[in-house]
């Protein structure tokens, strides 16, 4: 199905709007020039690109779910 999105860009997708992907993607654009950190502002970028390439059927079959890092937690 194309492109593969990284966990990092699955993350970020999480926090906008995917119930379509033209939903998607007009919300990453409004929130670029928010974006204080340039490694954000990439990763949308790339995710922007990533999504202009895939069809809508595609991105329905898409499993956005955001993926957390297992930390051990020790107690000391």
């Amino acid at each position: 199905m194309g492109d593969q999105f990284t966990v990092e860009e699955i993350n970020l997708m999480c926090i906008f709007d995917t119930s379509s992907r033209d939903a998607l993607i007009a919300e990453l654009i409004e929130a670029v020039p928010d974006f204080e950190e340039p490694e954000l502002a990439e990763i949308t970028e790339t995710v922007l690109g990533k999504l202009s390439k895939m069809s809508g059927t595609d991105f329905a079959a898409l499993e956005l779910y955001p993926e957390y890092e297992e930390f051990d937690e020790k107690e000391d």
